[in-house]
C-alpha cells in the first residue's frame, strides 16, 4: 500500500532538511522530512494564501492539515495576542510542526495529531485555515469544509487554497452551499484563495 502525506504513520525513511522562507515579511526556518507534504519547500499555494490571509490580532485560529507548520506558524505571527491550534493526521508532520514552532520562537500554538477535527470536538474558532489534502479525495476535502462551518463562531471565516485543476470550481460551489458569504480573495498561477464567512 503506497504511503501518502495524509497517512497517520509514514513509513518512508527519514530525509530531514532545513528550509528557509520569507513569508509575509517574516523569515522562517523549517525542518521538513520525507513522508510529509511539500517536503522540499513551502508550496506555492500555501505562500499565496499566507500573503492573502488577514485576521484580527486576538483570533482563535485553527489550521487543518498543518503539515510541518508554515501556514499555522505564519498565522501565529499575525495573531500574536491570539492562539493557533494546528492539526494533522500525520504523526511525523505533527512532530516537525512542534519542532518548527520552537525553532522560530513561536509559543502561541498548540499542535495536535488529529484525524480531521477529532481533537477539537466541541471547540469553536474565529478563523480556520486549510490547504486541504487533495489526494485524499473530494469527499474528504468537502467534509473539511462542512466541519469547518460547524467549528466557526458566527462571523468567523474559513480560508482555503485550492488549484483550479484540482477542483477549485467544485470547491467554491461546495463552500457556497455551506457558507453565507464566499469571496475569491486572489488567484495566482492557478491557485485560488477563498474566504468563506459564517453569518
Amino acid at each position: 500500500m503506497p504511503q501518502h502525506y495524509y497517512s497517520n504513520q509514514p513509513e518512508s525513511q527519514h530525509n530531514r532538511k532545513m528550509i528557509e522562507e520569507n513569508l509575509k515579511g517574516h523569515n522562517y526556518r523549517f525542518i521538513s522530512d520525507a513522508g510529509v507534504f511539500s517536503k522540499n519547500g513551502v508550496d506555492y499555494g500555501s505562500k499565496v494564501m499566507i500573503e492573502a490571509m488577514d485576521m484580527p490580532s486576538g483570533s482563535a485560529v485553527l489550521d487543518v492539515g498543518c503539515g510541518y507548520g508554515p501556514i499555522g506558524l505564519a498565522a501565529a505571527r499575525m495573531v500574536e495576542d491570539g492562539h493557533v491550534t494546528m492539526l494533522d493526521v500525520n504523526s511525523r508532520a505533527v512532530a516537525l510542526a512542534k519542532e518548527n514552532a520552537q525553532l522560530n520562537g513561536i509559543t502561541n500554538v498548540s499542535i495536535l495529531e488529529s484525524d480531521l477535527f477529532a481533537s477539537v470536538e466541541g471547540k469553536s474558532f474565529d478563523v480556520i485555515v486549510t490547504n486541504p489534502p487533495i489526494r485524499a479525495g473530494k469527499e474528504t476535502v468537502h467534509s473539511i469544509f462542512a466541519l469547518a462551518y460547524e467549528h466557526l463562531h458566527i462571523g468567523g471565516a474559513l480560508w482555503v487554497v485550492i488549484q483550479k485543476k484540482q477542483g477549485a470550481p467544485s470547491a467554491k460551489a461546495k463552500l457556497q452551499s455551506l457558507f453565507q458569504v464566499v469571496e475569491e480573495i486572489t488567484k495566482d498561477k492557478g491557485y485560488h484563495i477563498f474566504k468563506a464567512t459564517k453569518i
